[in-house]
């Protein structure tokens, strides 16, 4: 222990500022029990302080003239160490996080997270690849990554409904990243009011955010900004123009407040074009409101997007070996030739179809003959249905009445059988 004799310039003590060194300067006796302590702390300033007997079980010289003693606790320099060598870890393991998650990703999936989407900050981007090419994988090694690197805690993913356990499971079963999904009883039982400044690392429903209109005010307070805002299915945020001008949905108006709160914005879809370049640059706009600002005009609007997305079909995804990830997809007409009865009925079903196509009296558009041809494969598949639906049903209904009068089953089936010719042959065909 500590006595106050020991306390003499130029010594280092502890005790008298919360965990802090101070300096002795000078000291000045009151009798034997007391004393005036002048002291210069960590920060230059110079400060007194009377100090007595009672004070002198907590007050500790580090070294008697020298501010560095080196005895401190050695486990806790050790953890605080390994922290900073873990944080910096990604500057000697290129892809750490494919090394600390249980995947085993793909070429083209490496290729998007290090070389496409990481390099870009802020990261402004659509991955539309292919479907089955695994954006859940490439955004988990993603968000993991970012993590390690610091540049990431909060992160929401915006998905589906139906996807959002899913989307739970695999990052935490994966990357072990402790998502939570935004629930109307998680929304009331939030200590501060608002469910989002609680958690970092969220899952919400699409169609949760986009139609109400309080989950979207809490995400808007000043303090709700995220680090990562993932869309996955991004084509659902869509507006279209119609008649001249923009036709907005509350989804895409969701796309936009989300584009403003987040530093890195990520769409994900499998089905990014939908044939109408006026709405592919409203759904860009997304990602950058000023390069597609305005309506499009053909011609005028021809901007490069390589930097905002990218796209691989099955085709050309590889595994390590270079060989296809998918077999080929090989499409091809196989031909089969009808039965008497199913030549029969496609006959009718193209005569009444050509009848009302060519009626001058019909006020409606026709069809198309490719369309006729279509309707009458369906047609011709569901009266198949249609017909061992009925016979298995007034099998049972016959079988059922017969076997009021007769009591042996064969003779069951023989009178249910005669029954079924006498009526083919009274129809000969399909009746109406």
């Amino acid at each position: 222990m500590t006595r106050l004799e020991d306390l003499h310039p130029p010594a280092a003590v502890r005790g008298i500022l919360p965990d802090q060194v101070v300096t002795v300067v000078s000291v000045q006796w009151f009798g034997s029990e007391a004393l005036e302590l002048t002291y210069k702390g960590p920060s230059g300033r110079v400060a007194n302080e009377l100090l007595y007997r009672h004070d002198e079980p907590r007050l500790q010289v580090v070294e008697h003239g020298r501010p560095w003693s080196f005895d401190g606790d050695g486990h806790l320099f050790r953890l605080v160490s390994e922290a900073h060598r873990i944080r910096l870890a990604h500057l000697f393991d290129p892809v750490l996080a494919v090394h600390t998650s249980l995947v085993e990703p793909l070429p083209h999936q490496i290729t998007a997270v290090y070389e496409v989407m990481l390099p870009r900050q802020p990261l402004r981007f659509l991955l539309a690849d292919d479907p089955g090419a695994g954006k859940t994988i490439m955004a988990g090694l993603l968000i993991k990554e970012l993590i390690v690197r610091g540049d990431l805690q909060r992160c929401l993913v915006v998905c589906p409904g139906s996807l959002a356990e899913q989307w739970q499971d695999e990052l935490y079963r994966r990357f072990q990243l402790p998502f939570e999904i935004l629930t109307n009883d998680k929304l009331e039982a939030a200590r501060t009011g608002n469910w989002f400044l609680e958690n970092n690392l969220v899952i919400a429903r699409l169609d949760k955010l986009s139609r109400n209109e309080d989950v979207q005010h809490k995400l808007q307070v000043p303090d709700c900004r995220w680090d990562l805002v993932v869309c996955d299915e991004a084509h659902k945020l869509s507006a279209t123009f119609f008649g001249g001008e923009v036709k907005y949905t509350k989804r895409y108006h969701l796309g936009q407040l989300l584009s403003g709160l987040t530093r890195h914005f990520l769409l994900m879809t499998a089905t990014p074009h939908n044939g109408k370049e006026e709405d592919f640059q409203l759904f860009l706009a997304l990602l950058d409101g000023d390069r597609f600002e305005g309506r499009f005009r053909d011609g005028v609007h021809q901007v490069e997007i390589s930097d905002l997305m990218r796209r691989m079909v099955k085709e050309n995804l590889l595994k390590f070996d270079g060989t296809p990830l998918f077999p080929e997809r090989i499409a091809k007409t196989v031909p089969y030739k009808l039965s008497d009865a199913e030549a029969r009925l496609y006959r009718e079903v193209t005569d009444e179809a050509l009848k009302a196509f060519l009626d001058p009296n019909n006020s409606t558009a026709p069809p198309s003959y490719d369309e006729v041809a279509s309707r009458l494969q369906v047609t011709t598949g569901g009266v198949k249905t249609l017909i061992h639906r009925l016979r298995k049903r007034y099998t049972a209904l016959l079988r059922e009445e017969v076997g009021r009068t007769v009591s042996d089953p064969a003779e069951i089936d023989e009178e249910i059988h005669a029954l079924c010719e006498a009526l083919i042959a009274s129809e000969g065909r399909l009746g109406p």
